[in-house]
């Protein structure tokens, strides 16, 4: 019977030449790769054999593809012979893509049984770049049903679990992601999120995980029931063990000027001018949000924020100032997934008649505030996000925000039903990226027993937040800038990082 931490059961029965391979960075990868260090062909095979261990510790893979990826690498490699020189900037590195990212003649069902044998036509835009700058597509990860809810779990592939504490979520929709990369099966996956689906399955097991403005990075090619509704848009991002992870894949995909073929996206290349935050001599000013004032955060991630922020204090060039969550009962009021009720959502379940899972269930058809909108309805409600956008800004001179990514580390399984600390993000569109902080310590973070909840979410996080049970998970934090300001988040997180050692506890030990 394998134990709740399977963590380092890989480590276990890989060769040496495996592990060094899996465990390096993506950007070590790439320099080991263009000097010739590793072929494509082995680095490929070492990823494929480490992913396969991980499915059978986490259920998180939806499909391999070891011929499709031996083959794409062993070009690679004759490449590399016949130039002497890497095929491009990601030459030879293995990518994992969430399952509803599009792969030609792969099965595109986003989650849903009755979508099952629907193929797509091409590749997605997203997954094109890395394959002409060299990488290789190699697996395949799980989602939930729907691909709506913070745990990746369907009636197609089941539930994936936390490597850290498979008693808890892995996070979703990009949940499968999230557990392969944190076993090292994957040194870089592409996830998508449209409330939290990067950022909070990168915290529940303790990695670096980028949500980009709308606009930036390429979506066609992505499949989901919701695509053409536009009351919240979703977003392509990387995740990653590394932050260097984060900066190679978005320099990459930005370098090769997608929006000369996709008119959805701002003609912004990356600004490496704009991310030197200190070009004005002024310092770095972080705003800390402790709480959104609807859910207090559980005293693990308190203590890794407080840990975090006392630092902070310490360091000359940066700033720090109180930042008030504004009108977030608001804003959880104007959030809207399901501007037809959830009738369509419904729909795409009774093509089989599959039942809902507990969180879609929660999500799509039982969470408060669910309504069937009039035309008139929508225009009314894009309003109301516009005013809500335009008035958020309270304090100008704040470069970043630093917030909790979720109210409690990696929760229970069928549990994570508030998304109120990313989700605001995706209404205000501000680009945000999740990076770990230190574990989760059953005697330090015990549950106040004199707290009274302040609402019915607030109840729930507050329940269902057992630091015994969780023991093991990692303690993640959010860091937020305003809208397209992509350079400049990850500079700020860069800077933080070197600045006070984070993290504090290795999440991947």
């Amino acid at each position: 019977m394998l134990p709740s931490r399977v963590i380092d059961i890989p480590r276990q029965h890989l060769t040496p030449l495996e592990l060094a391979i899996t465990e390096s960075s993506p950007e070590a990868l790439v320099v080991s790769l263009a000097a010739g260090k590793w072929t494509a062909t082995s680095v490929t095979k070492a990823f494929l054999r480490r992913a396969a261990m991980a499915q059978r510790l986490t259920n998180c893979i939806y499909e391999l593809l070891p011929d499709q990826a031996i083959s794409q690498a062993r070009n690679l490699d004759d490449y590399f012979a016949e130039h002497g020189k890497p095929s491009g900037p990601l030459h030879g590195l293995p990518i994992s893509v969430e399952a509803h990212t599009g792969l030609k003649g792969r099965d595109k069902a986003a989650g849903f049984v009755g979508w099952l044998g629907r193929k797509s036509t091409e590749d997605a835009s997203v997954v094109k770049i890395p394959l002409e700058a060299g990488a290789v597509i190699y697996a395949r990860t799980t989602e939930p049903q729907g691909l709506m809810a913070l745990e990746s779990r369907s009636n197609i592939t089941g539930t994936t679990t936390n490597p850290h504490n498979t008693a808890t979520s892995a996070g979703g929709p990009s949940g499968g992601e999230s557990a392969l990369i944190a076993l090292r099966g994957s040194p870089l996956g592409i996830g998508s999120d449209i409330g939290g689906s990067i950022r909070s399955p990168a915290a529940n097991c303790g990695l670096y995980g980028l949500k980009p403005s709308t606009g930036r990075l390429p979506f066609i090619g992505i499949s989901a029931y919701a695509i053409g509704c536009e009351t919240i848009l979703g977003a392509i991002g990387p995740m990653s063990s590394t932050l260097g992870g984060i900066d190679l894949f978005t320099k990459t995909v930005l370098g090769s000027k997608p929006w000369l073929s996709d008119p959805l996206l701002h003609p912004i290349p990356w600004r490496d001018h704009e991310s030197h935050i200190h070009q004005d001599g002024r310092n770095l000013v972080v705003g800390v949000m402790w709480s959104d004032g609807t859910v207090t955060p559980a005293p693990a991630v308190t203590r890794g924020l407080t840990e975090v922020v006392e630092r902070l204090k310490l360091v000359p060039g940066i700033g720090v100032i109180e930042w008030k969550p504004f009108q977030q009962k608001a804003a959880l009021e104007i959030l809207l997934y399901t501007p037809d009720g959830g009738e369509a959502f419904r729909r795409h379940l009774e093509l089989s008649g599959e039942p809902y899972a507990p969180l879609t269930a929660w999500t799509m058809r039982d969470a408060p505030g669910i309504e069937k909108l009039s035309f008139q309805g929508v225009w009314d409600w894009t309003f109301k996000r516009e005013v809500f956008r335009y008035t958020y800004l309270q304090a100008p001179e704040m470069d970043v925000i630093l917030c909790p990514a979720y109210p409690i580390p990696a929760p229970l399984h069928d549990t994570s039903r508030y998304w109120g600390y990313t989700s605001i993000w995706n209404l205000l569109d501000y680009p945000g990226v999740v990076f770990p902080v230190t574990k989760l310590d059953p005697e330090r973070d015990d549950k106040d027993i004199t707290y009274i909840p302040r609402n019915e979410f607030d109840s729930w996080c507050y329940e269902n937040y057992n630091p015994q049970r969780q023991r093991d998970v990692p303690v993640s934090l959010q860091l937020v800038a305003k809208r397209l300001e992509e350079e400049k988040l990850l500079q700020a997180l860069k800077e933080i990082k070197h600045k006070i050692g984070l993290p504090f506890v290795d999440c991947l030990a």
